[in-house]
């Protein structure tokens, strides 16, 4: 459970903003849609190989 303590006299959306960074930084948005729908063990090995790829692509562009 999230608790945003809200200080006296700060607008609502502030808190608001706040609220959603710190649900960001949980991970469990991530998690919630993760689970919504099964992938293969296979295509997610895949897709973090093609992303490691990707990164390292771009640190040896930066390094040149």
């Amino acid at each position: 459970m999230l608790v945003i303590p809200i200080k006296e006299g700060e607008n609502i959306d502030r808190a608001l903003k706040r609220y959603k960074r710190k649900f960001d930084r949980t991970g469990r948005k991530r998690a919630l849609q993760s689970r919504k729908q099964f992938l293969k063990p296979s295509v997610e090995r895949r897709a973090q190989i093609q992303k490691a790829q990707y990164i390292q692509k771009l640190r040896d562009a930066e390094n040149i």
